[in-house]
């Protein structure tokens, strides 16, 4: 950034460089900046790129999946330092491997969903600010996480040696940054999102339906007092109790509220994707366009927070109640199944497809202003 501002370069949006203070403690430094500067934020931040740990190996990427596109873009352009070729092929290449799917289709690598454990949790979780985690790792070896031997000599013995991997991820986040930084319409893709959150209901419903099964066959081993039988004599042992059953939800709400999303995320995406291609976009609809996609992520917020901890209001990704770090998706569904919660599951769909629904509002607005 330094070197291309000395030829005069100026960004047209405003890059903010952070380094936090009490990431271990609670994220607390990043916490209160963020809700210090909540209002501000919610105005005008597009993206937040957070790095963390680091080391030698495969580019691992999470985050807003309106994000995917571009990240997988940019991994296509920088160049692993071991290998030679492009570190979205490395990635897809270890991918393909340990069987994920997205590596084995044609199109975009899929990039995780973020949970908790760093310092973008209040911009996602709280805020709902676009927000990308991205680090490289795999090879570098483990255990000396938080040991005594995490120190700055261990790191350049055997984690990143020569800081070949350090200055890979500077690449993978300078061009992201730049992407966001100079684009005259901010690089969103809603079909990658509606495809995820699509994914996600599915999972939420076969979730529903394995618990069910798992429930009556539970039933039936305590009906048949198999559980007492199978157990030693000589050991002390109190048998399960029945198991309340899983009732069957209507999940066709937030199904006809995915359906609404993919329809205009496409209509957006294609409409978009042509004018930008022929130039005809003028600065007052770019201007008019950007406002409208900078809201999309907060679209997505409920301000009433998810069952039990108001602070996170994310309706599709926040790390588990009882997981910590790990991520669930659509939380608010996901973990009234997990805990039998019964009660709190079509009520938190509602809440959900309301989400959904907003941002199908928000992108048609946008594809009403191209063909106006």
């Amino acid at each position: 950034m330094g070197e291309l501002t000395r030829t005069g370069w100026h960004p047209k949006r405003t890059i903010v460089y952070a380094g936090w203070d009490a990431e271990e403690p609670g994220l607390l430094g990043s916490t209160e900046w963020a809700e210090h500067h909540r209002d501000e934020l919610h105005e005008k931040a597009v993206l937040y790129i957070n790095t963390d740990g680091n080391g030698r190996g495969f580019l691992s990427a999470g985050g807003s999946h309106t994000l995917e596109r571009v990240v997988n873009q940019v991994a296509k352009e920088v160049e692993d330092p071991q290998t030679g070729v492009s570190v979205w092929e490395r990635s897809r290449a270890t991918r393909a491997v340990s069987g994920d799917p997205s590596a084995q289709r044609e199109g975009d690598l899929w990039i995780a969903p973020l949970g908790s454990g760093s310092d973008y949790t209040p911009f996602l979780q709280h805020l709902g600010i676009g927000s990308l985690n991205i680090s490289f790792g795999g090879e570098s070896g483990g255990g000396s996480y938080h040991s005594q031997f995490d120190s700055f000599d261990h790191y350049t013995r055997f984690g990143d040696p020569g800081f070949s991997y350090g200055i890979t991820l500077a690449k993978v986040a300078g061009r992201l940054t730049l992407r966001f930084a100079d684009a005259d319409v901010l690089p969103l893709r809603m079909e990658n999102y509606a495809e995820t959150v699509n994914r996600y209901v599915s999972e939420v419903v076969t979730l529903a339906d394995d618990l069910r099964a798992e429930t009556v066959q539970h039933n039936r081993l305590v009906e048949m007092d198999a559980f007492r039988l199978q157990a030693d004599p000589t050991q002390t042992y109190n048998p399960p109790m029945s198991k309340d059953e899983v009732p069957f939800f209507n999940f066709a709400p937030l199904q006809n509220a995915v359906a609404r999303l993919e329809d205009a995320s496409t209509d957006l995406d294609r409409m978009l994707g042509e004018q930008l291609s022929n130039g005809v976009l003028s600065p007052v609809r770019m201007t008019e366009i950007n406002r409208i996609l900078q809201k999309i992520e907060q679209a997505m917020t409920d301000t009433d927070g998810l069952p039990g901890r108001p602070w996170f209001r994310h309706t599709i990704y926040a790390p588990g109640f009882y997981t910590g770090y790990g991520v669930k998706t659509l939380p608010g569904i996901r973990e009234a199944i997990e805990q039998r919660e019964w009660h709190l599951v079509e009520p938190q769909m509602e809440r959900i497809a309301a989400a959904l629904d907003r941002v199908t509002e928000l992108l048609r607005q946008a594809t009403g202003g191209l063909v106006s």
